[in-house]
């Protein structure tokens, strides 16, 4: 073992490592886990009692002298000078791959341009939230289920904030900060207490819109919402309000939009319905209006909001939300 040892050290000596390839195979020949040094301490269990003492003293030599000799050669190469007279300036640039935008990012900017060109502009408010911006300012009862710990992310020790569960939030805050007209977009991140599925998430994003003015009626937001389903999935598009329930509208709409894989004819996607749901809608609850100080007898308004994602697998056919979310750049670069 002692040999060995000797001659191990004898053939680290006699090497020269002038170039950062010979300082690499250098670290993995002698210094990484499978290298010839780690080989010598797994030996070392066989060695004898009596020379234990004097085989690990020289086992920790040469380890120290190894380690030396690696740092002190990586210092004077990486010192080195460049020759220029070596460079061949014939010889074409690497090519440098061009990023994107997230698909998320680019849905979300479409959509605020889309509303901007109507007289839409953009808030946006905290993602931890209070108990009345979510859900008190909104007209959800005490007894609503989306209170539940497993429809939201509440903060630990303190059930007053919460990871805000939709957008709606900041319309309560521009609600309560400005006078009407009201005309504005609220784009931003949400957190729901839910299982990551193909088709659903934790995290996602929304855009909700708000518009309160003397006036505004239910024809207003359906020629808003027409407008903007033409403008986004082309001229063609058609559109289905159905009746439904939200707590903060009255009247309140789901709408769909026609199919645009099969044209409305009817697919596995919108199961064979042609149409296919992308938002929530709905005329602005009186009660609302006055908990912000708005006067309901004189002003009206109506809501809107989707999920971003939802608008982006629609529009570039994803069938899996999980994508938007793996930063896999296999599937980013097709939106180069």
């Amino acid at each position: 073992m002692i040999e060995k040892i000797q001659k191990l050290k004898a053939e680290i000596s006699s090497l020269s490592i002038d170039t950062p390839d010979k300082l690499e195979a250098f670290r993995l020949k002698y210094l990484s886990k499978k290298g010839l040094i780690s080989q010598l301490f797994f030996d070392f269990k066989h060695v004898s009692p009596e020379q234990k003492k004097e085989v690990g003293q020289l086992i920790n030599d040469i380890k120290t002298y190894a380690y030396s000799l690696f740092e002190s050669s990586r210092i004077r190469i990486s010192s080195q000078k460049t020759d220029i007279s070596k460079i061949d300036y014939t010889l074409p640039s690497y090519p440098v791959k061009l990023g994107s935008r997230h698909p998320v990012s680019l849905t979300r900017q479409e959509i605020v341009e889309i509303f901007s060109r109507v007289g839409f502009t953009v808030s946006e408010g905290p993602e931890i939230e209070d108990d009345w911006h979510v859900f008190s300012g909104l007209n959800f009862p005490e007894v609503h289920p989306a209170r539940d710990m497993q429809d939201t992310f509440f903060i630990f020790k303190n059930p007053d904030y919460l990871l805000r569960t939709h957008t709606s939030s900041v319309q309560v805050r521009v609600m309560e900060q400005s006078k009407p007209p009201i005309r504005q977009l609220f784009p931003g991140r949400v957190f729901r207490n839910e299982a990551i599925s193909a088709r659903s998430h934790c995290i996602f994003h929304q855009v909700e819109g708000l518009y309160i003015d003397t006036d505004v009626s239910f024809s207003d937001l359906k020629q808003t919402l027409l407008y903007f389903s033409k403008e986004l999935f082309g001229p063609d598009t058609r559109i289905r309000l159905r009746p439904s329930f939200f707590p903060f509208t009255e009247p309140s709409a789901e709408m769909d939009i026609s199919c645009s894989i099969c044209n409305g004819k009817g697919c596995n996607v919108c199961k064979y319905t042609g149409f296919l749901e992308i938002l929530g809608c709905g005329m602005v609850d009186p009660k609302v209006l006055e908990d912000s100080h708005i006067d309901s007898d004189k002003y009206t308004g109506f809501a809107f909001g989707m999920g971003i994602e939802r608008i982006a697998m629609l529009k570039h056919q994803i069938n899996d939300i999980r994508y938007l979310f793996e930063n896999d750049v296999r599937f980013l670069h097709q939106f180069i």
